[in-house]
Parts: C-alpha cells; sequence; structure tokens
C-alpha cells in the first residue's frame, strides 16, 4: 500500500486537534523507511529533470540506515543516479578522525556514499580533525556553503531522546547556527555502548543549528521504537520550548514525522482515542480506558463515577454499558481474575477465569538471574510453586 508523506496541516480534523506537526504512522520501520527512500529519489529525479542541483542535509544514527538501504537498491537495480546530488551532514564528533569507525564520516560512506555515484566533491560532512582555533570560522563557511548550494531542498532528521535534532541538544536557541556544542549526558549514555562505554564517548561535537535545520524547504523526521514514544508525543502536542529542540519544528510549514508504531504509541489519537473520537468499544479498549482513568484520577476502579466517564470521552462506553456501577463491577471482576497465588496455575483447580491453566501442574522453567541469590530472595515462592 502506498501512502503519501506530503505535508498536511497539523491538528485540521477532530481525531488529531492535540498535533500541531504533521505525522504518518506505519506499521514498521522497514515500511516507512521505504517511503522516505521514495520521497527524496523522487525529489532526487525531479532536480535532474529540470537539470538543477539537488542539496540534501543527511542524518546518522540507527534511524535512517534503513532509508540509505533502500536508496541504494535504487540506484544498483533501478538506475537512480546521485550525479546531481549535494549533501550536507548534520553533525560530527569533535575531536573524530575520519577513518575512526565512530565517526559519522565513517557511518556515511559505510552506508551509502560507497555505494552510489556521487561526486565526492558534493560530499560535505563537519570535520571532527579542525582544529580548535578554527572551528568558529569553520562552522561559518558551513553555513555559506549550503547557502551558496542553494540552501537545503530536503533535511532528513532523527530525534533523541532528549528531543535533540541533529546534536542541538536542550537549551539550544531557535536562531542558533552551526556550531561546536557540549554533550547532553543522556545523549552519550546512549551513545556509549557504540564506543564501548559512556568514557570512550566525545563530549562534544559540531552541529547544525535550529536555524540551519529550520530554512531547509522540506524536514522529514523519522522515530521508530517506543523508547521515543515520550518525547514524539512532547514534540508533536507539546509546547514550543528549548528544552525539546525538536518542538521548534512546529514553526516550519513543511515538515513531516514519519513513525512506526512503538513511536506512536504515546499520541492521543493512539493511546487514549476516546478524548478525540467515536471508539468501537471491545473488550481490550474497554480494559485500557477503565484502567487508564483510574490511575489518572487516582481511584480505583470501583468508585470511578458516571461523572468521571463522562468528563474524560467515555460517555459512549456508559451508553453501552448502561451505568459507571454496573461497568466498574465488571472490570473488577475482570482484574481481580488477573490475579492468583499460583502462577504457574493451581493442582486440581478450576482455572477457567485465571490467567494460567493448571495443567500441566508440573512446569518447566528457565530462571535467568543476575545475582546467583537473586532469584531465591524475590521469588523464591513462586519457582517452588511453579516447579
Amino acid at each position: 500500500m502506498k501512502v503519501n508523506l506530503k505535508h498536511r496541516q497539523a491538528g485540521k480534523f477532530e481525531e488529531t486537534r492535540f498535533e500541531k506537526i504533521h505525522n504518518v504512522i506505519f506499521k514498521n520501520s522497514d515500511i516507512a523507511s521505504i517511503a522516505v527512500a521514495k520521497e527524496i529519489a523522487d525529489l532526487i529525479k525531479e532536480k535532474q529533470s529540470k537539470n538543477k542541483a539537488c542539496v540534501l542535509g543527511l542524518a546518522t544514527g540507527s534511524s535512517p540506515i534503513k532509508v540509505y538501504e533502500e536508496l541504494v537498491r535504487l540506484h544498483s537495480e533501478e538506475g537512480l543516479s546521485f550525479s546531481n546530488v549535494i549533501t550536507f551532514n548534520l553533525d560530527e564528533y569533535y575531536p573524530m578522525e575520519k577513518e575512526n569507525t565512530q565517526s559519522y564520516w565513517y557511518f556515511m560512506h559505510e552506508h551509502l556514499f560507497n555505494h552510489i555515484d556521487i561526486l565526492p566533491e558534493n560530499i560535505n560532512i563537519p570535520s571532527g580533525t579542525v582544529k580548535a582555533n578554527e572551528i568558529h570560522q569553520f562552522c561559518i563557511d558551513y553555513e555559506l556553503k549550503i547557502k551558496d548550494a542553494g540552501g537545503l531542498d530536503f533535511q532528513l532528521l532523527g530525534i533523541g531522546r532528549t528531543g535533540h535534532i541533529g546534536f542541538n541538544e536542550p537549551g539550544s536557541h531557535l536562531n542558533s547556527g552551526t556550531r561546536n556544542i557540549t554533550l547532553d549526558h543522556i545523549t552519550r549514555v546512549d551513545a556509549g555502548p557504540a564506543f564501548l562505554g559512556i568514557d570512550h564517548v566525545p563530549r562534544v561535537a559540531i552541529t547544525m543549528g535550529i536555524s540551519t535545520i529550520r530554512n531547509a524547504k522540506r524536514i522529514v523526521l523519522m522515530a521508530w521504537g517506543i523508547n521515543k514514544a515520550s518525547v514524539i508525543k512532547e514534540t508533536i502536542e507539546g509546547e514550543i520550548s528549548s528544552e525539546v529542540p525538536a518542538t521548534y519544528l512546529q514553526l516550519h510549514d513543511n515538515v513531516t514525522f514519519v513513525l512506526d508504531e512503538g513511536a506512536s504509541e504515546d499520541l492521543t489519537r493512539i493511546k487514549t482515542p476516546w478524548l478525540v473520537k467515536n471508539c468501537l468499544w471491545n473488550e481490550d479498549l474497554t480494559s485500557k480506558a477503565v484502567v487508564w482513568l483510574s490511575v489518572l484520577l487516582n481511584k480505583s476502579v470501583l468508585k470511578l463515577t458516571d461523572k468521571d466517564y463522562n468528563n474524560n470521552g467515555m460517555a459512549s462506553l456508559l451508553v453501552e454499558q448502561g451505568s459507571a456501577y454496573n461497568l466498574n463491577i465488571k472490570m473488577f471482576n475482570k482484574l481481580q481474575h488477573t490475579i492468583t497465588g499460583w502462577p504457574g496455575g493451581k493442582p486440581n483447580a478450576d482455572d477457567t477465569n485465571r490467567p494460567e491453566r493448571n495443567e500441566p501442574a508440573i512446569k518447566r522453567v528457565i530462571i535467568f538471574s543476575p545475582h546467583p541469590d537473586d532469584d531465591v530472595i524475590s521469588m523464591g515462592g513462586t519457582f517452588d510453586r511453579l516447579v
């Protein structure tokens, strides 16, 4: 199924009324990446037909890898040429040698440039080896080079858990340009495994600024996985704040977020759809909604009232169920039946409404324990019943 990523006004419909950035949700990141690669390829071919250069702003990290794989495939199997493409990468660690396997220069050549027909002189990546006293001028020159190329036609982005785009960490200014910046601790923690420990992660990087990114004619930000869900919600539905630099993208008139199901999980229309649209109340959605309401209001399920349901988008659920009293009893019983003192099933017992079967009573269990006594101390009684 083809999905159009073309920008549309955010919040235009009731379902998306909390959203301030256009976004498209895909079943998984592989399908999404192919769609992003297609938009880039179409842009390249459009520019070629007009005998013009196509200026791309490119990102690194895990998010764009599948996009680059698809672009390489389009080149090798379908003849997509990159001869008219000029690229500018977002950032680079500092200091960092090009040949270091953790450098973004190495990353880009490994995943894209070595496999396509782009002219080497058209590749631009911030230098991790420029002398410290020359960084300021290098950053000015990088900005001028983008401007001389005609500006960025398309900017590809990922997003960090801190809400950073490029290496524009929390506190970055709306009008910031290309510069060197100190990396946030969380950013370094996330990069730690690739560097075999946080102590080996550089503390400084050179990055395009917020203003540089926002000057792009078209921006596509990709986010994959549930660990990005929180910052995606904050970016799309929250207020503009320097504490979440990606929220500055709300000010751009041609930006699309491309998400997989995990990254979209906290958006209002996904997590609590009853707040923004009429729902078909199946058993799973009903359970999810009642538990959410209980947590939100800090009330036990049995104390929820008609008013609580009506004030939180669940009036239609009450119409179906008759009253809060009836619904509360039903949900209480359902939740109660998920609790058992016999997680492996109680022998010779009626387990019709229990979470685990009673036969076979003796289970085969694999235990993973970080320390020899953790299992017995924390769950010794449970294991005894299981085996």
